[in-house]
């Protein structure tokens, strides 16, 4: 019985690392449209939203029916959905997308990294309750990992800008606001349909701001297949396989499990763009990482008591 129940959880790991893989390459794919091909930040966050929210949305019909469009029918659930898209949805995007435009890849999927550090002090004091050893520890590593990765131990000089410190600071938190915000909305509704709509909704807000039909960039074979690989595999692929490994797996063992994104965005940031990636910048993403799987540990404490 023992074996069973593992073999059936396979496919659950697999797609929570797929996710998380196409995750962290996406971040690579927009550092190269920035670096390469000058597209705007804005511009290509807005047609993210708007193409993955469509497609996400469509996909949510195929399988539920009406009930993709029951989030519309009360009041209060509308204007939740409206508050993820225009201000957790976009937030979430721009600040990680700008971060990347303004460090790299690597540097910013790992400082949104610490956003559930976040998440652990609203709920800390939400609930006026003080977090246990496990949460403190992972505090502690988060600050640590941090300043290894932005100053490489030295207390006098930062090796990345202080703009892009800033903006990955405030990524995580952006993160933290997402994680928190549509916890209601997922309870009752389907995530495809609140991540597709919230997308959708965002997407449409910011092109008040971004006017993404003024294309932005240089456009060739190289722009089509980035741009292509973020919707497709980035945004759609890696949503729907997240959400599927939840069901499968659990939120807690799926989100541990795609903390490999800011690995495979480190990994591909150094070989595919030749990023420059020192050995205090790997020590300090992996006391972020081990950040994660303490904070998803102390999880599965405060379940089982």
């Amino acid at each position: 019985m023992i074996q069973a129940t593992s073999y059936q959880k396979v496919p659950g790991i697999l797609m929570a690392l797929s996710s998380a893989i196409f995750w962290g390459i996406s971040g690579t794919c927009a550092q190269y449209l920035f670096e390469q091909k000058n597209l705007d930040p804005a511009w290509l966050v807005t047609w993210r939203m708007i193409l993955g929210g469509i497609i996400l949305i469509l996909f949510s019909f195929t399988q539920e029916k009406k009930a993709a469009l029951s989030v519309w029918r009360k009041p209060k659930d509308i204007l939740q959905i409206l508050l993820f898209g225009i201000v957790g949805m976009v937030a979430v995007q721009f600040t990680y997308f700008y971060s990347i435009s303004l460090s790299n890849a690597a540097t910013a999927t790992i400082l949104q990294y610490i956003g559930p550090v976040f998440v652990v002090g609203f709920y800390a004091i939400k609930n006026r309750k003080w977090p246990i050893l496990a949460e403190y520890g992972a505090l502690i590593l988060a600050l640590s990992g941090t300043f290894l990765l932005v100053t490489h131990g030295s207390l006098e000089v930062l090796v990345i800008s202080k703009e892009a410190l800033f903006w990955g600071i405030l990524s995580a938190i952006a993160l933290a606001f997402y994680t928190i915000q549509p916890v209601g909305l997922l309870r009752t509704f389907s995530p495809a349909a609140i991540t597709g709509w919230g997308m959708l909704i965002g997407g449409v807000s910011f092109s008040l701001i971004t006017q993404p039909w003024a294309i932005s960039g240089s456009w060739d074979s190289g722009t089509f297949l980035a741009f292509g690989y973020i919707i497709l595999f980035g945004t759609v692929l890696a949503f729907y396989f997240f959400l599927r490994s939840v069901s499968i797996i659990g939120a807690n063992t799926a989100s541990l499990l795609c903390s490999v994104e800011p690995l495979s965005a480190a990994l591909t940031a150094v070989f595919w763009l030749e990023v420059s990636f020192l050995g205090m910048d790997w020590i300090g993403t992996i006391l972020i990482l081990i950040t994660v799987g303490l904070l998803t540990w102390s999880k599965k404490e405060k379940q089982a008591i």
